[in-house]
């Protein structure tokens, strides 16, 4: 089998991916806190992490893939309050907005989506667990985490728990022992959502959800957990806290962080008024595109997420769709994606910027092929598109659909086409030329042929 290597953030190093049962691959990915639209940064780990499981699919016979869904949380109670709605109508309102855009990006879903409130008994149990083995304790109404029960606090995000804990500046509640020490769970007022505990009304703190379900779905240890760059301290390393102490042994054997989305160079916040929802992008650009862009720079690496970018996305995706609408009549060779440049790439820790460079090889020898060769380029181009949820549309489809909003519709530019041929068999060739440069200055690229004119958007 071929080998895939990926980057560990536990041990800062590349390593060879050795599964702890090869017959049944397990993946746990922080899925979205369900309060608000779902933002570009927030999209970047769920593409990441879906070309991780297209891969582990092709490599293993079965791969669980879990993605949480929080549905409890301080944000949420107050997003409810603002709405003056329940906080079961915005959860549920922002999961299916949240599935609708990820799955625009062609991601697939994950094998099983747990929901933080339907998973309140095993969190109890885990608290009570680190309890009784001394790594928590009940304090005015609150369950904290001692942080300085664990000598490896502090490996994930190679911090040094002496130096967190001199260096700590913040207030310190009255009731933790250690300023670093975490909540476990914390008291509701009865106007809040809440669950009855052996420590009163109250509900989860948001770092034992993950613990929690990964255990309650997965069982006591997984292969791979994900997330983005921002959630390696505190949210990770918590995790892994609660779970080793809770549960024993090193419950995550590889951890996989992708780096943060940067806008335009700066860094993206709702301060300085830049945060772009999918939703809104999707208004401007196709899923795809936005797909593509994201692909295009390494997992590890910042990524700057800009018009130019998506631009750039977009020409790509147009040349391959080009590259397949000129070869429409020859039938593609089948190839696995297995066996292709892209897939090897893929291999050495997702490097999808060298998988996108075996796609521009493949689009420039199908255009320079003659007709025997045109049918195996086809192929692996086809075949490298499967691997990354690319090019599954149809070329025709891919440069008549609407990208845009804005622009012209499919209907409003077949109408002046239409118009356009009138005026040419009337040999007006001034009215054709102005249907023309119309369609132009809107984006719209005409094709003159044999069979016809078609169209695309530039």
């Amino acid at each position: 089998m071929a080998e895939l290597r990926l980057t560990n953030t536990l041990t800062r190093e590349k390593e060879i991916f050795e599964p702890r049962d090869p017959e049944r691959i397990t993946l746990y990915v922080c899925g979205p806190t369900v309060y608000n639209l779902a933002h570009i940064g927030n999209a970047r780990p769920v593409v990441v992490f879906d070309m991780l499981y297209r891969v582990l699919r092709a490599l293993y016979p079965q791969v669980i893939y879990a993605r949480n869904i929080t549905d409890i949380d301080d944000k949420i109670i107050a997003a409810a309050r603002d709405r003056k709605e329940g906080i079961e109508a915005v959860t549920q309102e922002f999961t299916e907005k949240y599935r609708e855009d990820m799955a625009q990006l062609n991601t697939l879903p994950p094998d099983l989506e747990p929901r933080a409130t339907d998973n309140i008994d095993p969190m109890q149990s885990l608290i009570t667990q680190l309890i009784e083995r001394g790594h928590a304790y009940a304090a005015d109404g609150h369950v904290l985490f001692d942080v300085t029960s664990m000598s490896s606090y502090g490996a994930l995000s190679g911090r040094n728990l002496d130096d967190m804990l001199a260096g700590a500046r913040v207030e310190v509640a009255s009731y933790k022992r250690s300023p670093g020490d975490f909540v476990l769970w914390k008291p509701s007022s009865q106007d809040e959502p809440g669950w009855q505990s052996p420590w009163g009304w109250g509900r989860p703190g948001w770092h034992l959800e993950c613990s929690a379900m990964i255990r309650a779905h997965l069982g006591d240890a997984i292969d791979i957990h994900g997330g983005g760059r921002d959630l390696i301290f505190p949210h990770h390393e918590n995790e892994r806290a609660q779970s080793c102490c809770g549960y024993g042994g090193d419950f995550v054997r590889y951890w996989l962080h992708n780096a943060y989305v940067d806008m335009d160079g700066e860094k993206m916040s709702k301060s300085l008024g830049n945060v772009r929802t999918v939703r809104e992008l999707l208004g401007l650009y196709a899923g795809e595109v936005l797909r593509f862009a994201l692909l295009s720079t390494h997992y590890r690496s910042p990524l700057n997420f800009s018009g130019e970018l998506l631009d750039n996305a977009k020409t790509a995706l147009n040349s391959f769709y080009q590259a397949l609408r000129n070869s429409a009549d020859i039938e593609a060779e089948h190839i696995r994606p297995e066996d292709t440049a892209a897939f090897t790439a893929l291999l050495d820790d997702l490097n999808t910027p060298k998988a996108i460079a075996a796609l521009h090889s493949s689009c420039k020898a199908l255009n320079k092929a003659d007709a025997k060769m045109a049918a195996t380029f086809k192929g692996e181009l086809l075949a490298m598109g499967r691997m990354m949820g690319l090019l599954g549309n149809d070329p025709e489809q891919w440069f008549t659909d609407s990208a845009s909003s804005s622009g012209p519709t499919a209907e409003d530019i077949e109408h002046r086409l239409a118009a356009r041929l009138e005026a040419r068999a009337r040999k007006d060739f001034a009215a054709a030329d102005a249907v023309r440069d119309e369609l132009q200055a809107q984006g719209i690229e005409l094709e003159d042929g044999p069979e016809g004119t078609t169209w695309r958007r530039l």
